[in-house]
């Protein structure tokens, strides 16, 4: 069953479409607040079709991510009870909020710069740090240097593979995609 092959060349069709970097950006707006994919999904095949704008695809993926992480933020601050706890009860996050909000005990804004490239989904931490009533200043700063690293490394990799990594990703596209599915089912069955 080739799933994963027809789902990678939908993606590179996608990557190459007029409106695909405002795709992009909203994409990585939405991310830091409520959206369950990550944005290197749009990122990585965009960065593979034009290297030549790669770098420009990061920086709209962070600005975007970062202006989102300030609205998550906000949510958070503001909106907590009356519309996040129903939004995470709904998604099943109670437990990743938990961990979230151990994390910012134990190690306060150095959380987000982790946050950027955990597992655990970004917008946990946006909106828990607006419930901790965080420094927001300090929250943006680390927010811009976490997520410009994540976003700008997925570019640069890309770049720096080109159409020889591009043709072993779609080599062995099916392999990597079931991979992921089990490390995926793995990672929640022990993160339960």
């Amino acid at each position: 069953m080739k799933i994963f092959s027809t789902l990678y060349d939908k993606v590179m069709t996608w990557s190459e479409h007029r409106h695909a970097e405002r795709y992009l950006s909203g994409m990585s707006f939405i991310e830091s607040i409520f959206w369950p994919i990550p944005v290197d999904v749009m990122l990585a095949p965009m960065a593979l079709s034009r290297p030549n704008k790669a770098l420009h695809f990061a920086m709209l993926a962070t600005v975007f991510s970062v202006l989102g992480a300030a609205l998550g933020y906000g949510l958070g601050q503001f909106f907590y009870d009356p519309l996040v706890v129903p939004l995470v009860e709904s998604v099943g996050y109670q437990h990743k909020m938990e961990v979230a909000f151990d994390w910012f005990e134990r190690w306060g804004v150095l959380v987000i710069f982790v946050a950027s490239f955990t597992p655990i989904p970004y917008k946990v931490f946006t909106i828990t740090a607006g419930v901790l009533n965080m420094a927001f200043l300090p929250f943006l700063l680390v927010s811009l240097v976490g997520r410009g690293l994540r976003f700008y490394l997925v570019a640069g990799l890309m770049m720096w593979g080109g159409p020889r990594m591009e043709a072993q990703l779609r080599k062995y596209v099916e392999v990597l995609g079931w991979l992921v599915v089990v490390l995926a089912v793995v990672a929640y069955l022990l993160l339960r």
